[in-house]
């Protein structure tokens, strides 16, 4: 049985291992079922360790797009 929450479509994480875009696969590490897992990553472009992205959609069991992600809260509190 496949729940909801079991989709990592819509969560963001962070590249452990840069992607090179059309050229390789990276993988991405989410929080996802009470745990953190690592995933293979797909991106149009190349993505560096640590970038935040969001999961897109998925091409298998371990296996997702991912596309940059930049969250709007991030700064919220960086009154500089």
């Amino acid at each position: 049985m496949t729940w909801a929450h079991d989709s990592p479509i819509g969560l963001a994480g962070r590249i452990v291992t840069a992607t090179r875009g059309g050229q390789g696969t990276g993988e991405v590490e989410l929080h996802i079922r009470g745990g953190t897992e690592v995933f293979i990553a797909h991106s149009n472009d190349p993505l560096p360790v640590g970038a935040a992205v969001i999961v897109f959609a998925t091409l298998g069991p371990r296996t997702l797009v991912v596309f940059p992600w930049a969250d709007p809260l991030d700064n919220i509190l960086d009154l500089k």
